[in-house]
């Protein structure tokens, strides 16, 4: 069988990277082809150069086996190829229908040339096909993340694609959501639609993948059959070797002070709540936080943070009761917050490297107002080496890094603080293993320090790996408390869902 699409010796090279070297692949009408590899492996760029965002330097694209240019985002679409982003670029003031066939509404004849009413009959046929049951009218702004990246596809089927690239598409979506779109998925294979599917989600990658194809510094690292799918291939492929011992984690009885690193009791941040929550934190482990989606597990971590307000309750560090109004009160008492958001509440993605390590440390590197560019490129290098962040210089712009090392970066701002207590918000979300593991590494040294973790997490696995004991959340309130004995997915998403 011709591929529907092939890239052969596809070369792209950015000052001082070669981003892609002779990188090939291909893909069949009505597969799934999962695209996987670290970031930095090239997999954003190769679908960028597919879907006519950039231009490779070298190789060959082929569509039905003929070669074909494309120079721009049209000239992808007109050929059938639609690239899907992880942040979705929809006009959330508009409607569905005024979404789906934006710069191309159908217009009536005549001098105010106004939109013709069938682009809602065609938007609704389409949006029925992928079990969208709304009126074409709804606002994209009232729809959840799941539903408007149903809208965007959508969108690519008005524009009879063929080929569907879909770029980390259940980052931000619920376990139902993602479920709702695998379904939509096999029914586009069915009507031999193809998509190629990029994921640090190794789960989704063996559940929905016909074909895996595996990138590793910007080269092919190999390809898996269906029948070779599974997680241990993937990330050996992935990373170049096999991953001991992948949650690091060095159990021991804390040798700290008995007295715990925070005690929070009857916690308040909504009048919502019916009761307030309340458990405590020793120095030298790590405990997960778990729940659904909703449960309120930022909530809690904007409150100690000083973020949000409480309304009742009280924040006790090393004994100490503290009025955290604000996060300058919590960074004093030696508090920190790594949060969910790295990009919008934890970076200034403009600024180099440098400036959002020391960003935090101003006192460090300053003298009488003025920065001493010295001590903050020392303290900069010293706390990049230390966390092995991956970056051409200091200088580089923190937003051009990948996900985990925009983490790294994170990490290191508050670790210049040494912080007692540190909360880490989905630590490991949209990162690749690699970097993962690094992540758990660094957990389990600051726990042997003393320091004293909360992780709050939506992956179970890392909850079951890394935590010591696991706190669970369900709807504002804490459902239940349990250790390592008790552990299990089960015990967990039956606290979770409100059961006991």
């Amino acid at each position: 069988m011709i591929p529907i699409l092939e890239a052969q010796g596809i070369g792209k090279q950015f000052p001082g990277v070669q981003a892609l070297d002779n990188v090939s692949m291909h893909v069949s009408p009505g597969e799934v082809l999962a695209v996987v590899g670290e970031n930095g492996a090239g997999k954003s760029t190769l679908m960028k150069i597919l879907g006519g965002v950039q231009r490779a330097d070298a190789g060959t694209i082929r569509l039905d086996g003929h070669p074909v240019a494309i120079g721009s985002v049209k000239e992808a679409e007109r050929l059938g190829i639609v690239l899907i982003h992880q942040e979705l670029n929809l006009a959330l003031h508009l409607d569905i229908a005024g979404n789906v066939f934006l710069g191309r509404e159908p217009t009536r004849l005549g001098p105010l040339r106004l939109v013709d009413p069938v682009v809602y009959a065609n938007t609704t046929r389409i949006i029925c096909r992928l079990g969208l049951e709304l009126s074409p009218r709804t606002l994209v702004s009232e729809l959840s993340v799941g539903r408007q990246q149903l809208v965007e596809i959508a969108r690519a089927l008005s524009l009879k694609s063929r080929i569907l690239i879909l770029d980390e598409p259940t980052s931000s979506l619920t376990e139902r959501e993602t479920s709702r779109l695998f379904d939509v998925i096999r029914d586009l294979k069915k009507d031999g639609i193809s998509v190629v599917y990029i994921s640090h989600r190794l789960k989704e990658v063996e559940e929905i993948a016909d074909r895996v194809v595996v990138l590793r510094d910007g080269r092919n690292a190999g390809e898996l059959p269906r029948a070779a799918i599974h997680h241990e291939a993937i990330v050996r492929l992935m990373v170049g070797r096999e991953l001991k011992h992948f949650f690091q984690r060095s159990r021991h009885e804390s040798r700290a002070n008995p007295t715990p690193a925070l005690q929070v009791r009857d916690l308040r941040w909504s009048r919502a709540q019916h009761q307030g929550i309340s458990f405590e934190l020793r120095a030298g482990e790590i405990v997960g936080m778990a729940g659904l989606m909703g449960a309120g597990r930022t909530e809690v971590a904007e409150t100690l943070f000083g973020i949000r307000p409480h309304l009742t309750g009280s924040i006790a560090v090393a004994g100490r009761k503290l009025a955290i109004r604000r996060p300058a009160q919590a960074i004093k008492a030696g508090l920190f917050l790594v949060p969910e958001d790295r990009r919008v509440q934890g970076l200034v993605l403009a600024a180099s490297v440098k400036v959002n390590i020391s960003l935090a440390s101003m006192d460090l590197v300053s003298l009488l107002g003025l920065i001493d560019s010295r001590k903050e490129r020392a303290l900069a290098d010293v706390m990049s080496k230390r966390l092995n962040v991956r970056t051409p210089s200091l200088q580089q712009r923190v937003g051009l890094l990948s996900g985990g090392n925009q983490q790294k970066v994170v990490l290191a701002k508050w670790l210049c603080r040494t912080p007692r207590i540190l909360i880490l918000d989905e630590p490991t979300r949209g990162i690749d293993v690699g970097a993962k593991s690094e992540i758990y590494a660094l957990m389990d040294h600051l726990a042997l320090e003393g320091m004293a973790v909360l992780m709050i997490s939506s992956d179970l696995e890392e909850i079951l790996g890394m935590s010591d004991r696991v706190l669970v959340m369900h709807e504002g309130r804490l459902a239940g408390e349990l250790d390592r004995a008790g552990l299990s997915e089960e015990a967990i998403m039956r606290l979770a869902t409100g059961g006991r």
